[in-house]
């Protein structure tokens, strides 16, 4: 496709992301933003302008590509090290399939309209939600995360309707996330659940549950951190497209 259509900057945002199309699918708008020092905006209307829908697409469409590529560094690797890489790709590639578009959407719109979003998290999964947290503040919605389990007991009997309350939980039953989410609940507030167990004692609280694939491998058999990545895969898919719909 010819960039005629394309304004100067929208030339230098393709010429930019073709310069660095190994590294763009792994980006969020965002990042992909601040990189190349334009607006979310410029980079959506020149995608567009070259056939696609947005962000989302032209990255499953490069995903799409490069899987048809060989993976000569990955013939180099030993055994162990090529079952570590395949595991993680195992891990994304499922929760990708896993991921409801619908739910995604309904999502979308329940941050869009919030007055407040909290976030609550325990563990390893503050890391995503910390991240999660910036990125919507970056976007000027007013959200807030707790991560001590007292303030998340106390603070989750006080949210109040057109709130909205989102937990990121792995399997779904830490004490104190599954007690939020009962009040919370009881209170009429919307729960969006990101999790790696589709049957969660949160679950039955939440409104929306967004699961990834969990792998059963670990290797750190003698403590409880199993890979967080499903989980982060469906919070950056989340993001993207809160993006992408309020962008428009």
């Amino acid at each position: 496709m010819a960039n005629d259509n394309l304004s100067s900057t929208e030339q230098f945002v393709w010429k930019f992301i073709q310069d660095n199309l190994e590294s763009v699918p792994f980006l969020s708008i965002i990042e992909l933003s601040e990189r190349a020092n334009v607006s979310t905006a410029t980079i959506i209307r020149a995608l567009r302008k070259k056939g696609f829908t947005g962000f989302s697409d032209f990255k499953h469409g490069v995903a799409k590509n490069n899987s048809s590529k060989d993976f000569t560094n990955l013939e180099r690797a030993d055994s162990d090290i090529k079952s570590a890489i395949l595991k993680n790709e195992h891990e994304v590639t499922n929760t990708i399939k896993m991921i409801n578009i619908p739910d995604i959407e309904q999502s979308v719109q329940r941050i869009k309209h919030a007055k407040t979003i909290y976030i609550f998290a325990r563990g390893f999964s503050e890391l995503i939600a910390k991240e999660l947290l910036v990125k919507l503040q970056l976007l000027n919605k007013n959200c807030q995360l707790s991560d001590d389990p007292n303030i998340i007991r106390t603070l989750s009997a006080d949210i109040r309707p057109g709130n909205l309350v989102i937990i990121i939980s792995l399997n779904g039953e830490t004490p104190e996330l599954i007690e939020a989410a009962k009040k919370t609940s009881k209170n009429k507030i919307p729960i969006i659940l990101i999790t790696t167990n589709a049957d969660s004692t949160i679950g039955k609280y939440s409104t929306i549950e967004l699961c990834g694939f969990k792998s059963e491998m670990t290797y750190f058999p003698a403590f409880e951190v199993h890979s967080r990545l499903p989980l982060q895969v469906i919070s950056r898919v989340l993001l993207d497209s809160y993006v992408i719909r309020t962008q428009k």
